[in-house]
């Protein structure tokens, strides 16, 4: 017995504009709901696992996540990787990690934090 991981939910004010950001980090397609909140999976379907929610909240991020999300470059290396999340809109954070560490710790459009590791996953 166990649990399966269904959906990651990030809350955030611009659930379609920071869901569409999301998805165009990953390559997934981005399904808006009509009750308000947004969507992304590797398909684009519901039924694809696991699914990143996202949504809206009236209250903004006030500290640093206790969670986050790791990413790895595909098809590029780091550094490559690295300048295109800030030319989405990235920023580089600082959370106390060391200044060697083999990943960069970034923020997305509303401030939360992401990793970028160093190690290239190609598919």
């Amino acid at each position: 017995m166990g649990s399966l991981l269904i959906e990651i939910v990030v809350d955030c004010s611009d659930p379609a504009t920071l869901a569409r950001w999301w998805g165009e980090v990953l390559g997934w397609p981005v399904v808006d709901d009509p009750r308000g909140m947004s969507w992304t999976s590797a398909t684009g379907g519901f039924d694809q696992l696991p699914l990143i929610t996202f949504l809206p909240v009236p209250e903004g991020k006030a500290t640093k996540n206790r969670l986050h999300l790791d990413v790895s470059p595909t098809g590029c290396d780091q550094a490559e990787e690295l300048e295109r999340l800030l030319g989405l809109g990235a920023t580089r954070v600082d959370v106390g990690q060391p200044a060697d560490a083999p990943f960069v710790v970034l923020a997305d459009l509303e401030g939360n934090e992401f990793c970028l590791l160093g190690r290239r996953v190609d598919r």
